[in-house]
């Protein structure tokens, strides 16, 4: 038996790294996976390795089932197209897991309006959207649950005095996330009345090592040491969606900090274990 048998799954950015790693283990614990992003074959993205049919492939290989929809969150009618396939293919929906992030490292004063317009699209407006439509399945059945994968960039460097005066070009990516942390808890405050539904979101406790963020130079290679396995993040959305919801709705969280709380992981380290969170992880 499978945490998550019988359900129904969508997991968002699943062509590599974080999502593809979520998308695998939750097939493995037994739902039906759709996996969703713009990448749907290998050397379409030419930037980065991964693709839905290489994450769909693993999947069945292992014998899960998963279906690989292209999908751009910040698109409405691609929401709507996206989710109508995870209907058509498996059912209603029972997990939602907004993984897909877009990001550009850049001064405030050097990015493009476009640019910053463009990462509130899909890594807030598309969360955001389906949302709305998973709860069209949830609601009425009063049980389902919606992770959001968020960062620690969404931590703010606090007041000045600042010692530390580098620009790294990460306020935009840290005020994403930190949006979609409050979003998470609004929407958790919102669905509490049909008891059965959980909204939560989990941050890496440290880099994790993936094709995105080696080429955005946040980790020296897959292998970089400092690194924390995407397997991680993986079983930490694992516990959020798998959860009762009365354990973990409006959770703030991070993936050993999580891990260690269900007794998964006996040795944690880094945000949220050796560090504080967010604002709203201690909420």
């Amino acid at each position: 038996m499978g945490q998550l048998d019988g359900k129904t799954a969508i997991v968002t950015g699943a062509s590599r790294g974080i999502g593809a790693a979520i998308a695998t283990l939750f097939a493995a614990e037994g739902a039906r996976v759709v996996c969703a992003a713009r990448t749907l074959h290998e050397g379409d993205h030419r930037l980065l390795e991964g693709s839905l049919a290489g994450t769909v492939a693993l999947i069945e290989a292992a014998g899960g089932a998963a279906r690989a929809v292209p999908a751009d969150v910040s698109d409405e009618a691609s929401c709507r197209a996206l989710v109508a396939a995870a209907r058509a293919a498996f059912g209603p929906v029972d997990i939602l897991v907004n993984n897909a992030a877009l990001t550009y490292y850049q001064p405030i004063a050097d990015m493009p309006t476009s640019r910053w317009v463009r990462a509130f699209a899909v890594d807030v407006h598309g969360p955001f959207m389906l949302a709305k439509l998973a709860l069209e399945d949830m609601i009425p059945r009063r049980s389902g649950a919606i992770v959001n994968i968020s960062s620690g960039a969404a931590i703010g460097p606090g007041r000045g005095p600042y010692a530390d005066t580098a620009v790294r070009g990460g306020t935009m990516y840290g005020a994403v996330k930190a949006a979609l942390e409050r979003f998470t808890q609004g929407l958790a405050q919102e669905v509490a009345q049909y008891g059965g539904i959980s909204v939560a979101a989990v941050s890496p406790s440290r880099v994790v090592p993936t094709p995105g963020t080696v080429y955005h130079k946040l980790v020296t290679g897959l292998d970089d040491p400092r690194g924390e396995p995407p397997d991680y993040m993986a079983r930490a959305a694992l516990v959020l969606a798998a959860s009762p919801a009365a354990r973990v709705n409006g959770r703030v969280t991070y993936s050993q900090q999580i891990l260690h709380e269900f007794g998964l992981l006996a040795h944690p380290a880094g945000r949220g274990v050796d560090t504080p969170g967010s604002g709203y992880s201690q909420i």
